[in-house]
């Protein structure tokens, strides 16, 4: 659904408007609407209904404990890559039976603190993790349930800072090792082989790798069965994208119609993982301009917002569309719209065909997602504080850092 709607001339986030938000929350500021997550989970769920299936949202989205509540208490379970987005579920009234923990570098605390949990399951990236975590495991008593994260070496044709399936990539376990390694985990006391996992990346758009990988992950379920090793969950992870500009979205029906095909008589419950899908159009930055600067070559909106509060731009030359709160009937010129953060670099939006003052605000779009997730404190610049809007109502679900907290944990030399 579009929850960010021109009403009476003004861009509203369900039923309140932006500038109400700005005015009372100040700038920068992130608006997520709680009727956009609902609808995006149900997206996914709907389709699930009549088979075994959990869908984890991936927590690195977006953690925002508010966020997580609202999937919390409409039965999703979690995907997390540390300690801290451990403790961020399980504070927002996660299910331990729901949250599969991922990533390359568990640590032996953290791997100790999610068995004592009792998570539903560790998602292995090598062998020497698997032989930590037995170690752990049996330090405690426990049997640790896995699954292998397994690199199908299978392009999914994105970005390549967010492809991960690949052979030169860093996660998971080769395909051509696969076997071998689950031979092994076989063969370790403290471990209790479950599932087998896979994700090859984010943003994307084109169901064919994903359809791809999974028929690699069922001749390899095949090869493990004959060799007495059974699974009882197959993990696709996540990664279906989302539209930013001009893409085409598949919709979720259409993305897991092969999967579903495909194990409709095998009996494996259906993990998936997805974060971007979920809350990424769910959520705005809301910015404020505080000079106008034009130039001979280039015009420049500068605004309150900057690249540590939202990090794509910079990062990965990545496109939002921004959108005035309340339109101008004047004419439009073209804008660089940066921050003032001390780079270059430092832009969110290139070239932008805007009527605009001093003073305007602006909604920097498709921004539930790896926005407030990926903030950073450079120049010394407080987060931005951000608000959960459910029909009339808004709420603070993050306030503002003050500059002093920013240095609270610092000490000067005597």
């Amino acid at each position: 659904m579009n929850a960010f709607s021109l009403q009476n001339g003004q861009m509203h986030c369900e039923a309140v408007p932006l500038s109400a938000i700005a005015e009372r929350f100040g700038t920068p500021c992130y608006v997520y609407s709680r009727a956009a997550l609902e609808s995006a989970l149900d997206e996914y769920q709907q389709p699930l209904a009549e088979v075994d299936a959990l869908v984890c949202y991936a927590v690195k989205a977006n953690s925002n404990l508010a966020l997580l509540k609202v999937f919390a208490q409409r039965g999703a379970g979690f995907d997390i890559v540390s300690l801290g987005e451990l403790k961020r579920a399980l504070a927002a009234g996660a299910d331990p039976q729901k949250i599969v923990f991922s990533g390359v570098g568990k640590s032996a605390a953290e791997m100790a603190f999610a068995l004592s949990t009792g998570i539903l399951c560790f998602n292995v990236e090598s062998a020497p993790e698997l032989e930590r975590l037995n170690e752990v495991a049996g330090s405690l008593g426990k049997r640790a349930p896995i699954s292998l994260r397994v690199n199908p070496d299978v392009d999914a044709k994105t970005h390549p800072y967010i492809s991960t399936g690949l052979k030169e990539n860093k996660f998971g376990v080769a395909y051509e090792d696969a076997v071998s390694v689950y031979t092994q985990a076989s063969r370790l006391a403290n471990l209790e082989i479950v599932g087998i996992d896979c994700h090859i990346g984010s943003q994307l758009l084109d169901p064919a790798p994903f359809a791809e990988a999974l028929t690699k992950l069922l001749q390899l379920i095949d090869q493990l069965a004959a060799k007495g090793i059974t699974l009882r969950h197959i993990d696709l992870g996540g990664g279906l994208g989302i539209r930013y500009k001009d893409e085409t979205e598949p919709t979720v029906k259409s993305y897991l119609q092969p999967l579903l095909a495909s194990l409709k008589e095998r009996g494996l419950k259906i993990v998936l993982e997805p974060g971007r899908r979920l809350v990424g159009n769910a959520g705005v930055l809301l910015t404020r301009i505080e000079f106008l600067k034009p130039g001979a070559v280039k015009n420049f909106a500068i605004v309150d917002a900057a690249m540590n509060d939202l990090a794509r731009p910079a990062l990965y030359d990545a496109w939002h569309d921004i959108l005035a709160v309340a339109p101008r009937s004047g004419a439009a010129l073209h804008w660089d719209v940066v921050g003032p953060i001390c780079e270059s670099g430092d832009f969110l939006g290139r070239d932008r065909a805007l009527a605009l003052a001093p003073g305007d605000l602006l909604a920097v779009m498709s921004a539930g997602a790896y926005g407030m997730a990926m903030s950073s404190n450079y120049n010394t610049r407080p987060r931005a504080a951000e608000v959960m809007v459910d029909g009339t109502q808004m709420q603070l679900v993050r306030r503002r850092e003050t500059i002093e907290e920013l240095y609270a944990l610092e000490s000067l030399l005597p």
